[in-house]
């Protein structure tokens, strides 16, 4: 399983992760229009290179973040989330859970603590299966930089795919 298909799972299981309409909706176009809302807000608020959402209107804190050097520990970080949160899209930070899911979740993250990522958080039950600021050894250097942080997503993401509903998407 690739980098790529990884952090998929992760907004896949998170809620983030359903497919584009064809043709817009009046529902895409307030999320969409919620989302440009929330990207602007942060963008006032000091973290400038917070990017817009894409095509579909999906916004997602996961894909904000990796890949960027954006810092979300960072006090400009922190006090533009909370200045915006009134505008914060559905999804950003992921959704509920089932208890199956959650069960599922847990593994996955024990999974991870046990291939070289011994800090890996347990996930909650609304956030993000790969939260990447609740990582400690990812902080200022980013998730994909921790030794063999991709070696784990790729084993425990295979592993667990099916239980996640991964397989297919």
């Amino acid at each position: 399983m690739s980098r790529a298909a990884v952090f998929a799972l992760a907004l896949i299981v998170a809620g983030c992760g359903s497919a584009p309409a064809a043709i817009p909706t009046p529902s895409t176009d307030s999320a969409r229009a919620q989302a440009v809302k929330f990207s602007a807000c942060m963008r006032q608020h000091g973290v400038t290179q917070f990017p817009d959402p894409d095509a579909s209107g999906e916004l997602t804190v996961d894909a904000v973040v990796n890949g960027s050097s954006l810092d979300t520990s960072s006090t400009t970080w922190k006090r533009a989330i909370s200045a915006c949160q009134d505008l914060q899209p559905s999804g950003f930070t992921g959704h509920r859970r089932s208890e199956q899911q959650q069960a599922y979740a847990l593994k996955f993250a024990q999974c991870m603590r046990d291939n070289g990522v011994p800090d890996f958080p347990d996930p909650t039950r609304d956030g993000a299966l790969i939260d990447t600021t609740r990582i400690p050894s990812a902080a200022g250097r980013g998730a994909l930089d921790i030794p063999g942080f991709t070696a784990a997503t790729d084993k425990c993401g295979a592993i667990f795919a099916d239980e996640l509903g991964l397989k297919g998407r």
